[in-house]
């Protein structure tokens, strides 16, 4: 009987073909966020259909034609390697530790003891940071659509995440201290203090300018070097106002909320690193820094004018120019 002619064995690849050059098996991050992306494969059409079609144009003006640029975007990886999986099992144990504050501080009535001068405060400085949070997921919400890497698409988008959760949050005391405070304004007056109060009109020209700015590097690093880290300073310093005016909650509320902006910092501190391996790059992040940095100190001056702490712009300004010295752009 004949022996049966058997087929040659292929030599199978041992892990996905975009990522041989690491020569390692990847890992679960990689697998879910690495190369993601359809529109960069076709420069003329990164939308496919007519590369005259709107988004194909707007896309290649914004995004290829940015002055900051890197030959392989999708080298970028989260420093914090975040899943979708990662990020929910996460944040759901920061949103336990958050419901945890809030019952506890509810069954002591906690609201009802704060003096009539933080109330106003809160009415005037905290509450009315809902606002920034929806200016906030609309900033991320534009790198999501615009960023050339999946890599930076994900981290964006949990940030988009964050910015959400925390307006719900701000939205969720605000009927509580409405409850407490009948009569103060709050659920009320936000809108009001968000576009008129002086101490807001710093951080509302930022982030309104940020907002029509189109450039996808442009407007990602505006952001999370300049305009989000500025609201971020403040909010330090109005937490700590908090718990000199025995405050408790807010201060904790606050410092909650800056844990998710040190994983914002974490990677676009890496995505700078990325971006200056190439030539050039480091004039133009600090060209946008020297731009926009008089208007992050503007929305310090005039929101820590209000803060009752002493010294509270020069230390936000202090922790604005530290995080910047971090990202050895000099």
């Amino acid at each position: 009987m004949n022996n049966p002619v058997q087929a040659p064995q292929s030599k199978g690849l041992k892990t996905w073909s975009a990522l041989l050059s690491t020569k390692k098996r990847p890992s679960e991050y990689e697998i879910v966020t690495h190369g993601l992306h359809y529109r960069n494969r076709n420069p003329e059409a990164p939308y496919e259909l007519d590369s005259k079609l709107m988004m194909n144009e707007w896309y290649k003006k914004h995004v290829f034609g940015s002055p900051l640029k890197h030959a392989d975007w999708n080298k970028f990886r989260d420093p914090d390697q975040v899943t979708y999986r990662g990020y929910m099992t996460m944040q759901d144990g920061q949103e336990e530790y958050v419901d945890g504050l809030l019952r506890e501080h509810a069954a002591r009535s906690h609201d009802k003891d704060l003096s009539a001068e933080w109330v106003k405060v809160l009415g005037e400085l905290y509450t009315p940071l809902r606002y920034l949070g929806a200016a906030m997921q609309m900033e991320m919400a534009y790198v999501v659509q615009m960023a050339p890497a999946s890599t930076v698409t994900n981290c964006a988008a949990f940030q988009e995440a964050d910015s959400t959760r925390w307006m719900s949050r701000v939205a969720y005391r605000t009927r509580e201290l409405a409850n407490a405070h009948a009569g103060a304004g709050f659920g009320e007056n936000e809108r009001k203090m968000w576009e008129h109060l002086p101490a807001w009109q710093g951080v509302r020209e930022g982030v309104e300018k940020m907002l029509a700015t189109y450039d996808w590097a442009e407007n990602l690093l505006v952001a999370n070097l300049i305009v989000i880290r500025s609201a971020e300073e403040c909010m330090r310093q109005l937490a700590q106002a908090a718990r000199q005016h025995h405050d408790s909650l807010t201060g904790m509320l606050l410092e909650a909320q800056l844990r998710d902006g040190e994983r914002s910092r974490r990677w676009t501190q890496r995505l700078v690193e990325l971006a200056l391996e190439t030539e050039g790059n480091r004039a133009v992040i600090g060209g946008w820094i020297e731009k926009w940095l008089p208007l992050g100190h503007k929305a310090i001056e005039s929101y820590c004018a209000a803060v009752p702490m002493p010294d509270a712009a020069r230390e936000a300004k202090k922790g604005l120019t530290t995080f910047h010295s971090s990202l050895n752009l000099t």
